[in-house]
């Protein structure tokens, strides 16, 4: 895999590939043969969100983009929650990085 790239978090994988698309859909149909009990979905596009990013191809250069996802917004931890203190403020935090 030349020039390609390959990131994975739990069970989110992202990968650039340079051969066809055919073959990329070839390599993954039969990976959902390997075990009966995982089954791969997958997305080919030119742009896809990954965690909190959005990784596009230009031209063969990557740029990436904050990921806002649909359902995460505008839902946050409600302060009368049985949470600890401490979540409330990376919640600020996290929210003002993110904006």
């Amino acid at each position: 895999m030349t020039g390609e790239f390959y990131g994975r978090y739990i069970d989110d994988i992202f990968m650039t590939w340079n051969r066809s698309e055919n073959d990329l859909k070839n390599l993954l149909n039969d990976a959902n043969t390997w075990h009966p009990n995982i089954k791969l979905e997958y997305k080919i596009s030119k742009s896809l969100p990954f965690l909190d990013v959005v990784l596009t191809n230009n031209n063969g250069m990557l740029s990436t983009s904050v990921y806002h996802k649909p359902a995460a917004e505008p839902y946050v931890v409600p302060f009368i929650s049985d949470h600890p203190r401490h979540t409330f403020v990376n919640v600020i935090q996290t929210s003002l990085t993110r904006a």
